[in-house]
């Protein structure tokens, strides 16, 4: 099929999903597109670092991990969209058992429930993380997979689950391999504490929230010396995953069962740590200031990935590739939460 038009979602078959992780960033937006599509949709989620909030209206919600799907599946849902997991790569190297725990365990419990259930059709969210250091650039789908960190790691290896689980039982399944996600969809953006991502952290220096944004390394075989990232609108990725869905449940799709596809999901572009910055300056008006930095141990020159795959296989094409378009709708997002928090009796 073909990529949907911009400001709608792929909607050929509407049915009944299972979201794991949908009170987060991108879990709720992905929520937020299948219920707009009209479908059915079940958010379950243990607001570890979600928020009951940003579930949608219109969709269930049950709080609790992914170990506890088994409680919610049964052979009314169409398909699981995976987004329940530990994501600070840091966090990860210092505490590597949490990761294992969840993002391996609670998939291996996930996969589980929806063979016991009989439910067939699987989107994943999986990473960049995956490659590792890249040996060159744009990363295409069958590069190296040499994770430097338990959190790349872990995905990897559930990659690994999923394509066995398919081999095995017959699922069919979709893992999208995200490189930068920024970006917000209405009343849905990054709430991450703390927050680890460029994108968020120089909003917050342009709210004054921050003194300045830590510029790491400035003299990578780059255009201005700093690293080069491929930064994707976070509504472009949630109807990846729509996409990706209509490829399992259309008669002829792409992904039959007994199917594991991966593909990434990028824009294909990559912006500077400067130009991010440079951008955010020009969108909020705010002064950004800088402040020079060793570069960071493991940090590649240039992350940017070949997406043809997903544009050949699932019909898909970011709409939302300016930069200027994403930091604004980040921008406007921040400020309807500050300006909540400002309202009185209002908790954000």
């Amino acid at each position: 099929m073909t990529a949907s038009p911009r400001g709608t979602s792929p909607a050929a078959h509407t049915g009944k999903y299972l979201v794991t992780g949908g009170a987060g960033y991108v879990g709720s937006v992905v929520a937020a597109h299948l219920t707009e599509a009209g479908h059915a949709v079940t958010v379950l989620d243990d607001l570890s670092t979600g928020f009951r909030d940003a579930v949608p209206e219109g969709a269930d919600f049950v709080e609790g991990r992914v170990q506890d799907a088994a409680r919610v599946l049964d052979d009314s849902y169409d398909g699981v969209l995976h987004f329940a997991a530990h994501s600070q790569v840091g966090e990860s190297v210092q505490d590597p058992g949490k990761y294992w725990r969840n993002n391996v365990g609670g998939s291996i419990e996930l996969l589980s429930a929806m063979r016991e259930s009989g439910v067939r059709r699987l989107v994943f969210s999986s990473t960049a993380a995956t490659y590792g250091e890249p040996l060159s650039t744009p990363i295409h789908e069958d590069a190296s997979e040499a994770p430097t960190n338990p959190y790349g790691a872990s995905k990897l290896a559930v990659d690994h689950m999923i394509s066995g689980e398919c081999r095995a039982h017959g699922l069919a399944a979709v893992s999208l391999r995200y490189f930068n996600v920024a970006g917000a969809y209405g009343r849905y953006g990054e709430r991450h504490d703390p927050e680890s991502h460029l994108i968020p952290i120089v909003l917050q220096v342009a709210q004054g929230r921050r003194e300045s944004v830590s510029v790491f390394g400035d003299d990578y075989p780059t255009p201005d010396g700093t690293c080069v990232r491929d930064y994707i609108h976070v509504a472009d990725l949630a109807e990846a995953h729509l996409l990706a869905m209509s490829a399992m449940t259309e008669a002829e799709g792409e992904v039959p069962a007994g199917t594991h596809l991966i593909c990434n999901l990028g824009n294909g572009n990559g912006f500077s740590v400067r130009e991010v910055v440079e951008t955010v300056r020009k969108v909020t008006g705010h002064p950004v200031p800088e402040t020079a930095a060793p570069r960071r141990e493991g940090d590649p020159a240039q992350l940017v990935a070949s997406a043809e795959r997903a544009v050949q296989r699932l019909g898909w094409r970011p709409s939302r590739a300016d930069l200027a378009e994403i930091v604004q709708d980040a921008w406007d997002f921040t400020r309807e939460r500050a300006a909540q928090a400002a309202r009185p009796g209002q908790t954000v």
